[in-house]
Formats: structure tokens, sequence, C-alpha cells
């Protein structure tokens, strides 16, 4: 879902990993930024300082965890229902 306004800090950091197999393109516009790449860029660098995460490109956010359930390698453990935990 595309956001309605641009997104910062960690919101942004959740969204742009959420977008990040799709390109940059994609991954602006999922958060707010529409075709301002260059603001976009910015920004997803300065939230990534704040949270004192090294990323030089929007590939990096990209987690194995991530890569591992996208090829069906992983698992997820999760309850049946919220109260059964």
């Amino acid at each position: 879902m595309v956001s309605s306004k641009p997104l910062h800090d960690t919101e942004l950091v959740d969204c742009a990993r959420a977008n990040a197999n799709q390109g940059i393109e994609t991954a602006a516009c999922q958060c707010g930024y529409g075709d301002d790449i260059n603001t976009f860029a910015q920004e997803l660098r300065q939230a990534c300082e704040k949270m004192n995460l090294q990323v030089k490109e929007l590939k990096e956010l990209i987690t194995d965890q991530d890569i591992m359930l996208k090829l069906g390698a992983g698992e997820i453990i999760a309850p049946e229902t919220a109260s059964e935990l």
C-alpha cells in the first residue's frame, strides 16, 4: 500500500526493506516519495544512520532471513491464534 505522506525514521526503513527487491523507484513510491528518488535516498540514509545501520545501497536492507523465506528454505513459526502463544 502506497503511503499518502513521506515516511521517516523506522517506518521508512521498514517500508524500504519490504520493497527493496522491486527496486529504488518502487520503494520510493511505496514510501510516499513518488518519483523523488533523491529525497527518498537522502531520508533513507539519515534514517539508517539514526538506527546505526551501515547501508550504502537499498539491497543491503534485505536480510538473510528475507532471502531464506523467499526461497522457501525457512519456516515461519507462529501461534494459530492471537490468544494461543
